[in-house]
């Protein structure tokens, strides 16, 4: 799984229009926050092998972040142009689920944007050294 980690003051993810995959969020919803961390999420095919593990490595990554920036708010978003051999939209939301449950579970907010749908996305980025992070779990 590779991570894009942003520290945001402002991010706005609305959808506009179904992906091509099969696998999509029936009623997707815009996301707006402020003064959170927004991880750009791709994940691989080598992750369908251990996604419980996966989810927890990047979970782990995420909140050493986090913590580093005094973070409280996360968004994922599935992001598939990481350049990567991608993972089934099933294993890749099942991850994306059990990272925001985790996150949630450790006192965190936590949300997705529209899995499998293309946002107009508005961002507005902090610039400091821990302002855009990258991983790969």
């Amino acid at each position: 799984m590779r991570l894009l980690i942003w520290h945001m003051d402002a991010f706005t993810a609305e959808p506009t229009e179904r992906g091509r995959s099969k696998l999509a969020d029936q009623d997707p919803r815009a996301v707006r926050v402020e003064e959170a961390l927004v991880v750009f999420a791709a994940c691989e095919k080598a992750d369908e092998a251990e996604p419980e593990a996966v989810a927890e490595r990047a979970t782990a990554a995420i909140t050493q972040v986090a913590a580093q920036t005094g973070t409280r708010a996360i968004v994922l978003h599935s992001f598939s142009h990481l350049f990567v051999e991608l993972s089934a939209p099933a294993i890749a939301k099942a991850i994306l689920d059990a990272i925001e449950a985790q996150l949630t579970a450790d006192g965190y907010t936590a949300d997705q944007t529209a899995f499998g749908w293309f946002n107009r996305l508005e961002m507005r980025a902090k610039g400091h050294p821990l302002s855009r992070v990258a991983r790969q779990v």
